[in-house]
């Protein structure tokens, strides 16, 4: 799943990535690959990125000849493994799907990307010049900047989650930007429970959604929902409804007053930064099972991934 999480955060955006981890589980994309003549910024970044550290954490008249970054770093990883983390995997998080389903229980999965966090950062973490800069793409996710109403909604269905799948990669809009955001805005990562913020793929390529969704009365939400509903009902599924379009983040309440008139047991939701609050209301005011799905929506309803 590693290499599958790099193929989609290197595209810098969810519609990237998600198509990214769509046309391969095991390697990345060509858009992805730095070719060997990128030239000199590429050299002095991968030398800045590792051989560098080194130098300047050796003493000066000391070397380590013969030994790879590589080396060094997982040596490192070793002295480290006492404070690693562990988040749940694709399996466990449909075994906990299942059960809130067959007790009727409520159970929110939402995920967090680059516009999220950058959505969470904005005046907090980053100047608002920085998150337009880093975010260019946020209108068309749901969010006008600057907004930092939604900023503090989001952060709102963070705390309420079930469980909240976050980046695996240390790329600086990613993971370590979403632990600033946590710290930011008061909230302890501890407290949650944590998945990988591709879940939605991993259940989906490990073979789990076809079970989760058996079954069950199925609610489509998002732009894709029209598409995805029809293959859904192809293979089987019930789809109990649509809800389409979802106009940006200050379209939740209209969509959820939509979403109050069908009746369903989990409602898979594909909506860009507002899916996150979507889904996490869906749990907490409606008692039901929501999944934030993401642009997997748009790939099984164009056909480019099959249930």
């Amino acid at each position: 799943m590693l290499e599958q999480a790099a193929a989609s955060f290197n595209e810098g955006f969810d519609a990237g990535y998600d198509q990214a981890m769509m046309r391969s589980q095991h390697s990345a994309p060509e858009t992805t690959r730095v070719k060997p003549n990128s030239g000199e910024g590429y050299a002095k970044g991968l030398y800045d990125g590792g051989e560098g550290i080194v130098d300047s954490i050796l003493p000066e008249l000391e070397i380590l000849p013969e030994i790879s970054v590589r080396q060094i770093i997982e040596a490192g990883m070793k002295q480290m493994s006492s404070q690693y983390y562990r988040v749940l995997s694709a399996a466990e998080v449909a075994r906990r799907l299942n059960e809130a389903l067959d007790s009727s229980s409520p159970l929110s999965v939402i995920r967090l990307g680059d516009g999220e966090l950058l959505t969470l950062a904005q005046e907090l973490v980053l100047n608002m010049d920085e998150v337009r800069k880093e975010g260019h793409f946020l209108s068309y996710a749901g969010v006008c900047l600057p907004d930092l109403k939604a900023r503090d909604m989001l952060a709102a269905s963070v705390r309420k989650a079930d469980i909240v799948g976050i980046p695996k990669l240390r790329l600086p809009n990613f993971q370590p930007l979403g632990f600033s955001v946590f710290r930011a805005h008061g909230i302890d990562y501890r407290k949650l429970q944590l998945t990988l913020s591709t879940v939605n793929y991993a259940l989906h390529l490990e073979g789990l959604l076809g079970g989760i969704l058996a079954g069950r009365r199925v609610l489509v939400v998002g732009n894709s929902a029209p598409g995805l509903s029809r293959v859904l009902s192809g293979r089987g599924i019930e789809v109990a409804g649509t809800v389409a379009p979802v106009e940006g983040i200050h379209d939740i309440p209209r969509i959820m007053d939509e979403i109050r008139g069908h009746p369903f047991d989990i409602a898979l939701v594909g909506a860009g930064i507002p899916a996150v609050i979507i889904t996490e209301r869906i749990a907490s005011e409606l008692g039901k099972v929501a999944i934030d799905f993401g642009h997997l929506a748009d790939s099984l309803a164009s056909g480019e991934a099959t249930l």
